[in-house]
């Protein structure tokens, strides 16, 4: 069954380019994935600085693997210390 996260993450607006870069390479490094279907970046067009990942994996044994890849726990060091809160994680199987 497929896995549907969507991610929040809050940035100070000081650091809105460092986060940016950050996000491009984790997003282009997980697209590669075996199990990855969709991993977007959004940014929110109303608060600067707020950004959401919408991902699809094919299973959570896929999304489990993700947890463990170098450029997600590079991404995580890193950004955690732009970020102005912790991310928010939601994580769902599809209803309807």
């Amino acid at each position: 069954m497929n896995l549907h996260i969507v991610a929040l993450f809050k940035f100070n607006e000081n650091y809105l380019m460092d986060a940016v870069e950050l996000f491009q390479n984790l997003v282009k490094e997980t697209r590669k994935e075996e199990g990855c279907l969709q991993y977007d970046l959004i940014e929110d067009k109303d608060n600067k600085g707020t950004f959401f990942l919408i991902e699809l994996w094919e299973s959570v044994e896929h999304h489990n693997r993700h947890n463990g890849q170098d450029h997600l726990l590079d991404f995580r060091k890193d950004a955690s210390k732009i970020m102005e809160s912790s991310a928010e994680i939601y994580k769902g199987f599809k209803i309807y």
